[in-house]
């Protein structure tokens, strides 16, 4: 058997045994402790049901740093969360690989132990992986099922710190600023996924994982203490055999949970047979400057893509029918894809949908901007499940703005490129009485908002009224990751900017591999991310003038060389190149705000 389950009835230790069944609800308690495969360090989830009611609690590094939490569901038929019955249990190794188009690796191997725990009428499936543990309710039944709530709920312990998103159910857009605080000082408010919390040394991540029109997108509560999961919608209706989205807490050192894979890993599998067409890439945007404009000035933006090597150009709303044609073919001959914005209700039938993405795709757009999604419900959910199809029909790749996070669809759905889902750089763009965002908002990102998946902060906007310095803002080219990269200040103002332009030229919006090298939410963030053979490193701090140490243990053994995209004491970008290898310390001076990026090549 991968992975060990011991279950304990009443004060007798069964190892790798079956529980046995408990037929009444003052019965003795059972418990199951799931670990992950093969992994002593990894972390340990301990479900127990006790007077017919489930709860789990999680454990690493021996404490516990998810103090039980109940589990269950209720549904217009039955109440699930109390008067459970046990009727057994069946344990699976899941071992699988897969390929994304975009992340922070595009190669990935899942292995999970995965118990399912057996009662009447419901089953809880509980995986248990080196990076966290994740849990779903099946439901044993022929019959249609409606999910009234979820009892699930997440028991931080009060004293740990917490990074929380403020849900706005208004907009349902995930555009709010994170609040640092202890869990005990946060307000009993709705928050969105991820949410990230430090419990000594373990950091917790609270996301979710798998979800389609079957269900809702949810998000938690804090009331008495303890987060509560909250379902979008009075009432959750499919068809039978419902499996409900993961429930998904990574766990570990903050570098674990930086690098996990976890929420693709619990993602069903690609939908698509052939993603040759799905193709990553850095865009230019017109909407920071002039707009949309007309056809001269999308011409003079496409000639600006291919001038950097940029594979696309975004469109934005107010573009015309009668000149797209054109454009596409101009940008085409120059090796230019073209985006175009798109309404979300401009495509909510079958009819519109079936119409209008032929006519996009005849004319030769390579994909679709979809904004003011602003729901989290099923019935959103189910819109977006039929988007998804008909865009991989007419080979159409999509970015959603004005959205809610994503779920791992980058897996199931690899056209899905990126999803904006964040306060992002669009708030930065100048006009009167704006006011930048602190800096720990730009902090905060890597070890929340983008481990969920691509994020379009569209940055690098050098005339944007932001706190970092230059080098900082290039740097986030490669500290924010999206598969669709737009660049989104004015081709003008990157031409003033000769060395971040000679970097924009060369880094990727895909990545082979990502590690971190050095953080702290709100604080620092380093991260190490490989293309083929070269890394690029990107990094990104708060507060005083400073020195940032770059172990660069993660290079192959041989001589490399380092360039280097640093504060300049004007303010301004220098550069400069090095030879180093594997072993040695790069410290690089920063400036308030500061940053840097390095390219490594051979």
């Amino acid at each position: 058997m991968n992975g060990r389950v011991r279950v304990i009835l009443g004060v007798t230790l069964l190892v790798g045994a079956l529980a046995v069944p408990t037929t009444s609800q003052a019965g003795p308690v059972q418990r199951w402790t799931l670990t992950a495969p093969a992994r002593s360090d990894g972390p340990e989830a301990v479900v127990r049901m006790a007077g017919g009611r489930l709860t789990m609690e999680i454990k690493h590094n021996g404490k516990t740093v998810l103090e039980p939490s109940a589990l269950g569901v209720e549904t217009a038929h039955r109440d699930f969360t109390q008067g459970l019955r046990y009727t057994g249990m069946s344990q699976r190794f899941v071992r699988e690989t897969y390929s994304t188009t975009a992340g922070r690796r595009r190669q990935h191997v899942s292995e999970a132990a995965e118990t399912t725990l057996r009662f009447a009428g419901i089953n809880v499936v509980v995986r248990v992986s080196a990076d966290g543990v994740a849990y779903r309710y099946v439901f044993d039944t022929p019959n249609w099922v409606t999910v009234v709530r979820e009892a699930s709920e997440f028991a931080v312990p009060r004293t740990a710190d917490s990074f929380l998103l403020p849900y706005d159910n208004g907009r349902g857009d995930y555009e709010s600023i994170h609040v640092h605080r202890t869990v005990a000082d946060q307000d009993p408010v709705e928050y969105g996924y991820p949410a990230l919390f430090r419990v000594d040394d373990t950091w917790l991540v609270l996301m979710e994982s798998d979800l389609d029109g079957s269900y809702g997108g949810s998000r938690v509560r804090l009331a008495n203490g303890r987060f509560q999961l909250v379902l979008p919608d009075p009432t959750e209706t499919a068809k039978a055999s419902l499996a409900t989205p993961w429930r998904t807490i990574l766990v570990g050192d903050l570098a674990t949970v930086v690098e996990s894979d976890l929420v693709t890993d619990l993602a069903r599998p690609s939908k698509i047979a052939d993603t040759s067409w799905i193709r990553p890439g850095r865009a230019t945007w017109s909407w920071w400057g002039p707009g949309t404009g007309n056809l001269a000035l999308q011409k003079r933006y496409v000639d600006y893509a291919a001038s950097q090597g940029w594979e696309y150009n975004l469109v934005d709303a107010g573009w015309s029918a009668d000149w797209i044609p054109e454009l596409v073919s101009y940008a085409r001959q120059r090796g230019v894809g073209i985006w175009l914005w798109v309404r979300w209700q401009t495509i909510d039938t079958d009819s519109e949908r079936e119409r209008l993405l032929r006519q996009y795709s005849d004319w030769g757009a390579v994909g679709l901007k979809i904004d003011f999604v602003e729901s989290d419900g099923q019935d959103r959910m189910r819109w977006y499940d039929a988007v998804y199809a008909a865009a991989a029909k007419y080979r159409l790749m999509l970015n959603f703005h004005g959205a809610p996070i994503p779920r791992g669809v980058e897996r199931t759905w690899p056209n899905v490129m990126t999803v904006e889902a964040v306060r992002g750089g669009e708030g930065t763009r100048p006009r009167p009485g704006r006011e930048p965002f602190p800096i720990e908002h730009y902090l905060t990102l890597p070890f929340t908002r983008n481990l969920t998946g691509s994020m379009d902060f569209t940055p690098v906007t050098f005339s944007g009224v932001r706190p970092n310095s230059d080098a900082a803002e290039l740097a986030l080219s490669v500290v924010y990751e999206s598969g669709v990269q737009h660049l989104a200040d004015r081709v003008e103002v990157y031409a003033t900017q000769p060395f971040a332009e000679q970097l924009l030229r060369t880094v990727p919006a895909a990545w082979d591999e990502t590690r971190l090298v050095a953080g702290e939410p709100g604080k620092l963030a380093v991260l190490a991310r490989k293309s083929g053979a070269d890394w690029y490193v990107g990094a990104i701090t708060a507060g005083d003038p400073g020195r940032v140490a770059v172990p660069l243990d993660f290079l192959p053994d041989g001589t490399w060389k380092a360039e280097l995209y640093a504060d300049g004491a004007d303010g301004k970008i220098t550069f400069g190149a090095h030879a180093v290898t594997k072993g040695e310390t790069l410290t690089v001076p920063t400036a308030r705000n500061g940053g840097f990026a390095i390219r490594l090549t051979r």
